[in-house]
């Protein structure tokens, strides 16, 4: 790392688009106290929380006893050694290490006043912390795991070009999800579409007492690893799908006894009849959409069904 500038960015929270550069050779105190270095005005972040040195290339993060603790790409941590991209949670605020090498003294100063005062004038307004940001600089994958491990709760939005998300979370753990509150959509599903969007905006808006008839059991890293696992699969699936918005119909006549179909796939042959287009099964069935891409596969193959089939778009 020698020779290279770095800065913190301010990726999400009330202080986001903020930049602070890091100097050769000196550290700096993060807290609430307006005598420190970088001052975070909210009730999260302790008096003095943490302290960044710089030295000889190296850069270390260190949690000064901190109430809620200081995170590194989702970890808790006394302290660590940061690299570029590295991504540290204090407070509400997620702050990235960048490469930056045109930042001096003076405008550190300058960036550190007026995010202080920008974040003094929302708590006015908004009468508390939140925290907001975009999934375009942080995917969710990585924001979720933050929340996760820093047992955060309250309700996350993500709001974009597919559509509202709503992600549930009680001490970091996810226990609902919705989209467009189309609650057909069952938790499950909506979560494994919606964990993979790529832009939009998100906040961590207060925690709901809404109760929910299904709920979400598994651990969040679970979820996680199960939405990347039939990512993975629909996209080995793709090149032999219909596109999304393709009509389905049964095939007529059609030669093939129903009794050899499973039961499942029976459900989706409903499906297929009742309703016009591969989104419109995906909605419907109670299914996940792996299920359903490889059992819309499966009648396709047996020749139960019919589309023009191409490479289309994935509705997650």
């Amino acid at each position: 790392m020698s020779g290279v500038q770095f800065a913190l960015r301010f990726i999400s929270g009330k202080y986001q688009g903020g930049e602070f550069p890091l100097k050769e050779d000196r550290e700096i105190v993060i807290g609430r106290s307006s005598e420190l270095d970088m001052v975070l005005v909210e009730d999260m972040v302790s008096r003095q929380h943490a302290r960044i040195t710089t030295q000889q290339g190296k850069i270390v993060i260190e949690d000064l006893g901190s109430t809620n603790g200081t995170f590194v790409n989702g970890e808790k941590v006394k302290e660590a050694s940061l690299k570029e991209s590295d991504r540290v949670l204090i407070g509400t605020s997620i702050i990235k290490l960048i490469n930056a090498s045109e930042m001096g003294d003076a405008q550190a100063s300058t960036v550190n006043r007026s995010v202080s005062q920008s974040v003094s004038q929302r708590r006015t307004l908004s009468g508390g912390s939140s925290m907001v940001g975009t999934i375009d600089e942080i995917p969710l994958p990585d924001l979720l795991q933050l929340l996760s491990t820093s047992k955060k709760s309250g309700v996350l939005e993500i709001e974009g070009d597919r559509g509202l998300g709503r992600i549930y979370l009680r001490k970091g753990q996810v226990y609902y999800a919705s989209i467009d509150d189309n609650y057909d959509i069952g938790p499950r599903k909506a979560f494994y579409r919606m964990v993979i969007w790529e832009t939009g905006t998100f906040e961590l808006a207060a925690p709901d007492d809404k109760e929910f008839h299904e709920q979400l059991e598994d651990s969040t890293e679970g979820l996680l690893m199960e939405s990347m696992r039939q990512l993975d699969e629909i996209t080995r699936l793709q090149p032999e799908l219909p596109h999304i918005k393709a009509a389905l119909e049964i095939t007529r006549p059609l030669g093939v006894p129903l009794h050899d179909l499973p039961p499942e796939q029976l459900d989706l042959l409903q499906l297929v009849h009742n309703h016009e287009s591969i989104q419109e099964v995906l909605d419907h069935s109670p299914l996940t959409d792996l299920d359903v891409y490889e059992g819309i596969f499966q009648l396709f193959e047996k020749g139960y069904i019919n589309a023009a089939v191409g490479q289309g778009e994935l509705p997650l």
